[in-house]
């Protein structure tokens, strides 16, 4: 837990202040499963075979977490690990760049220790077939030397537990992914979760918070607990400052308004995609590397950020000529859409 003084100077220190916001991010973070909103069929199925390894006295099974950004597969990895009674080690599949850095990763673990690897979908063959045996023997093959003269041996590991996260299930190979023992999926959380992780993560940042201040954060933050508690510290932020001790619904708007994020939670870049498919292609269909080009945005950026939440909210819609505005980013944007419009999504 952070404690604050009132009496201490502000902290100008730009070091300081990232590693305080850490601190922060970290303490939001719940500590067990029974903590966690959300998600209930992930949290049921991981107390049952938490509850069965510790029974047998087993290691857990290799786990993977997919799913968009921001709903909690990190906290999850940590809290399984603390449910076990077990370390975790974290990395990210674009860290391990060789096969040497998995094998100095695996050998440091100890016994029932829990190896979390983010964007677990971004690994490189190479470093994918060492992880083949590991997990399925805990055995480390290493080769030593080069040409005729080189000789394989076979390294003993500790037996670990594999947590994998992924955004996109879909590039993760089949023997990778076959060789998980249970696949979770995180689905987007409903405005009533989303009020109670913000309730809690006030009572954590010590900001008082009312229902109605409440309801209007969870309405603008995507579906998405990691946006929720961004928008809070943002709104905590502009109440300390306006000299308010109790964020209230009037506050709530003033701040989020000053963050260009409307009532749909749409930013401002979300917006101008939008914006630039009506005013600019009349609606649409408009290609990915087009679009792309007149807004000043990379395809990935749309595609893994922008795109999946405007879809789900029905503002656009991908075909096989390409990107469409619907009638509703009409109707969001307050653009009167043309009559002679093709109503029609071929």
């Amino acid at each position: 837990m952070i404690q604050s003084n009132t009496d201490e100077k502000p902290n100008n220190n730009p070091a300081e202040l990232e590693e305080e916001e850490i601190v922060i991010e970290q303490t939001l973070r719940p500590q067990g499963l029974d903590e966690y909103v959300g998600q209930t069929g992930v949290k049921n199925n991981l107390k049952i075979i938490i509850q069965a390894a510790k029974k047998r006295e087993e290691i857990l099974e290799h786990l993977l977490f997919y799913g968009p950004p921001g709903l909690g597969k990190t906290t999850l990895a940590f809290i399984v690990a603390k449910e076990m009674g077990k370390n975790i080690k974290v990395t990210s599949g674009p860290a391990i760049e060789r096969a040497g850095d998995l094998a100095s990763l695996l050998t440091n673990l100890s016994e029932g220790d829990v190896l979390f690897i983010d964007e677990i979908h971004r690994l490189n063959k190479a470093v994918e077939e060492v992880l083949y045996p590991a997990m399925e023997d805990y055995v480390l093959d290493i080769i030593l030397g080069k040409g005729p003269g080189a000789r394989s041996i076979r390294m003993e590991l500790p037996k670990f537990t594999l947590i994998g996260a992924t955004t996109r299930i879909g590039l993760i190979s089949s023997p990778l992914r076959d060789r998980f023992g249970a696949t979770y999926r995180l689905e987007y959380y409903p405005k009533e979760d989303l009020e109670k992780i913000i309730f809690r993560s006030g009572q954590i940042l010590g900001a008082e918070i009312n229902q109605p201040a409440a309801e209007e954060m969870s309405g603008r933050s995507r579906f998405t607990p990691r946006i929720a508690n961004r928008l809070l510290k943002r709104v905590r932020d502009f109440a300390q400052v306006q000299g308010h001790d109790t964020i209230n619904l009037d506050i709530t708007k003033q701040a989020l308004d000053l963050l260009e994020i409307d009532n749909l939670g749409l930013d401002k870049n979300d917006r101008r995609i939008l914006e630039t498919l009506i005013n600019k292609f009349s609606g649409g269909p408009v290609g990915l590397n087009t679009l792309a080009a007149a807004t000043g945005e990379e395809e990935d950026t749309i595609t893994d950020i922008h795109e999946p939440f405007l879809i789900r909210l029905g503002l656009i819609a991908k075909t096989p000529k390409g990107r469409v505005a619907t009638e509703a980013a009409y109707k969001h944007l307050n653009i009167l859409e043309p009559a002679s419009r093709q109503k029609t999504l071929l």
